[in-house]
């Protein structure tokens, strides 16, 4: 899609925040996290999800597949999953006297990696080109995969037992990671009382594959001025010479810091990125990619301390 096909700003935040408020009817109490993953959705990237079980992580990416009409797979990643499990195999069909590839689950529009730190590092590895490159090479062949094409992957936290902690190359090809928690009181009452807003009902789609690759196009036409790009770049510099990071920011993770923000501006109704956009991504995008001094993702309220000492001019 070329940004002749954009939409114009006005109804493309219109049919965005439509999105929202579909996916909101089924997970309920979770406006800012939804609005979030619809924000990474537009921006054409990855999203990570790190939470305890049951607290609605599927439902999410059900949600986002229906309301946006897209094909999906949801893929269990297990310690025995091999990487041909997600890329396909090339099988001998005998009534044509020749191997047929049959495309594994990962070629769908969206994909939901369901406890993806269980799996090997070997099977992880093969979403990296998947997810960066929009191809899989598959027996000396290289193929492309659907667009859009939408990765929503679960993790269990670390200490959960029989899981393989993502590295930063993988780590780094998701957009944002984010954590939806327990719902507040009332959404939790409404779904423990069987409210409407709380059944597991099919969505209608409100927009379909070509309107969201229009959004998609919208989305990257949002202007950036040079002084947010110096306020990013100054992010940047700031967490790579914290003393309690080992590892900050590349120029690639300033990349996808704009591409969130032009996503959380569009939302908004405007065609230009403020500093309160980037200052919204900040966490989802920045707190997976900075290393600690322990060699953990760095602690959430160290991330944060750093957009606070950081000056917007």
């Amino acid at each position: 899609m070329t940004p002749e096909d954009a939409l114009s700003v006005s109804r493309a935040s219109q049919l965005a925040n439509s999105i929202c408020t579909a996916v909101g009817l089924h997970i309920l109490g979770k406006p800012t996290e939804i609005r979030l993953a619809v924000a990474c959705l537009l921006a054409d990237g990855h999203l990570l999800i790190e939470d305890v079980p049951g607290v609605g992580k599927t439902t999410l990416a059900r949600a986002l597949a229906e309301a946006c009409g897209l094909a999906w797979h949801r893929l269990q990643f297990t310690s025995d999953m091999l990487p041909t499990d997600l890329l396909g195999v090339s099988v001998w069909e005998s009534h044509s006297a020749q191997f047929v590839f049959r495309p594994g689950p990962l070629f769908a529009e969206l994909v939901l990696a369901d406890e993806i730190n269980r799996a090997p590092p070997k099977t992880q590895s093969a979403l990296l080109e998947a997810m960066e490159e929009g191809r899989v090479s598959v027996e000396g062949e290289t193929r492309p995969l659907p667009s859009p094409f939408f990765v929503i992957a679960t993790q269990n936290p670390t200490w959960h037992a029989g899981t393989f902690p993502l590295p930063e190359s993988q780590l780094d090809r998701f957009l944002m990671r984010l954590s939806l928690g327990y719902p507040p009181e009332e959404a939790e009452v409404a779904l423990l009382s069987g409210s409407p807003g709380a059944r597991r009902l099919s969505l209608a789609p409100v927009v379909d594959r070509a309107i969201l690759l229009a959004l998609q196009a919208s989305c990257a036409n949002i202007h950036a001025s040079e002084a947010i790009a110096r306020y990013i770049r100054r992010l940047l510099e700031a967490s790579r010479l914290n003393a309690e990071f080992s590892l900050g920011l590349s120029p690639r993770a300033g990349l996808a810091l704009l591409s969130a923000a032009r996503a959380l501006a569009l939302l908004e109704g405007r065609d230009f990125v403020a500093p309160e956009d980037v200052q919204q991504a900040w966490l989802p995008v920045a707190g997976h990619r900075i290393t600690g001094r322990d060699g953990l993702p760095a602690p959430e309220a160290a991330v944060a301390a750093l957009l606070a000492a950081t000056p917007i001019e």
